[in-house]
């Protein structure tokens, strides 16, 4: 009977257990093959141009962060409440790609004079403008649709091809530490031809067209995404600004070893993390208090599991992908696997309390809060500690505030109600 019962549930929604299925196997994929890559590149490229690489997409994920604006939530609910209407896909679809250029060139405005008044920033002004692409990407595939009409597979296949391509020319071209902005070219530019592709099939598959339509039409959709833009802004710029301060008060060795640091929590984050995603169209629909309390208590124990198997195996896995030279990774890697639990944990109750019920701007205050913990800790890594310890663990420090502060906003307002 339970063996029945499970399969019932497994084929009712089979539609949801498909969409994490795919969203988990390529964000999976895409970390594996970087793993994989990793002692090949640090030793090629070396430590330090390699973190030069780290700090500089870290910079520009602040360009892109500001272009994606936080319109994929909006759309995302519009897609899922309208699965067949053409007509709303279509205008959802339009407005989000208009809105995206206009912030798009506002940000390159905002770049360009950056690279001309920062010396760092314009002694690698090539490295920058290639890294820049991944903005191209972010303004063109809607990565939210796919999700919205649960269709991960299309995503799945075409950046996994992509990503792969990407592998034999990584091996052929790049060879040293001169080669660092052609290897931003193969991991930034070369995968904009899958975007390219995504256009036509839109059109094909779906009659979805990209085209401008007049500003008069975009007003609702800033409006409803500013809480996700301030969500998204705060977040951005707490998770970026740990790269940022170690670059910037540190060296870009130190860049290197919190990136591997990173890597090996990556892979679990973004796999757990993506159950919140896949469940979200679902869940929206029928937001009911005791099956959410359930599934932040599982997601809980799944978080909590993770951080146990990085303590225990993390040590061997830094020597085993950056040798003995990287083992000041390990202890940061032991610090950030906290937030394995923390994200998924308030992504379950951004998913399943504030956005069902329309409290976009408690995920605002939530990351604010996160925020400020972090900023006023990290201060303390960088003026008083001078070890980049501290700023990595004031970044799981905010994490576990951000848990402490949904609970407090459920109770006050009394959202499982």
């Amino acid at each position: 009977m339970r063996l029945s019962s499970w399969k019932h549930k497994v084929t009712a929604n089979w539609k949801v257990v498909e969409n994490y299925f795919f969203m988990t196997f390529l964000q999976g994929a895409h970390m594996i093959i970087g793993v994989l890559l990793y002692p090949y590149l640090i030793r090629v490229l070396g430590k330090e141009a390699y973190g030069t690489y780290v700090f500089v997409f870290s910079n520009i994920q602040f360009f892109v962060s500001f272009i994606g604006f936080g319109f994929a939530y909006p759309a995302l609910k519009s897609i899922a409440l309208h699965p067949d209407d053409v007509e709303e896909k279509n205008r959802t679809l339009q407005a989000v790609f208009t809105s995206k250029v206009c912030l798009f060139v506002l940000a390159t405005v905002v770049l360009g004079v950056l690279l001309l008044c920062v010396p760092f920033m314009r002694e690698h002004a090539l490295l920058y403008l290639t890294v820049y692409a991944v903005a191209l990407h972010e303004v063109v595939f809607p990565s939210w649709y796919f999700q919205g009409v649960q269709r991960m597979r299309f995503v799945t296949y075409l950046q996994l091809a992509v990503r792969l391509s990407t592998i034999p020319l990584i091996f052929i071209f790049i060879h040293s530490p001169a080669d660092l902005e052609l290897y931003a070219v193969i991991v930034s530019v070369w995968p904009l031809l899958g975007t390219a592709y995504t256009v036509w099939y839109l059109k094909r598959r779906d009659g979805l067209t990209y085209a401008l339509v007049p500003p008069g039409r975009l007003k609702t959709l800033f409006r409803d995404s500013l809480p996700f833009f301030w969500t998204s802004a705060f977040g951005t710029v707490k998770q970026e600004a740990v790269t940022l301060i170690i670059g910037t008060f540190f060296r870009m060795g130190d860049v290197a070893l919190y990136d591997l640091a990173n890597k090996l929590i990556t892979i679990p984050r973004l796999m757990i993390n993506n159950i919140n995603a896949a469940l979200f169209p679902d869940v929206v629909r029928h937001a009911e208090a005791g099956r959410v309390k359930r599934l932040i208590r599982y997601e809980t124990f799944i978080g909590l599991a993770v951080v146990a198997v990085i303590v225990a195996l993390g040590y061997w896995a830094v020597l085993l992908l950056g040798g003995r030279d990287m083992l000041g990774a390990y202890p940061l890697a032991v610090a950030l696997s906290v937030t394995v639990y923390t994200w998924l944990v308030v992504g379950g109750y951004i998913n399943y309390v504030f956005v069902p019920k329309g409290r976009y701007y408690f995920v605002t205050k939530n990351q604010l809060v996160a925020l400020v913990t972090f900023v006023v800790c990290a201060l303390a890594g960088v003026f008083v500690c001078r070890d980049i310890f501290v700023v990595v663990a004031a970044y799981s420090l905010s994490g576990v505030v951000e848990i402490v502060y949904c609970k407090y906003l459920i109770r006050k307002y009394r959202l499982y109600a």
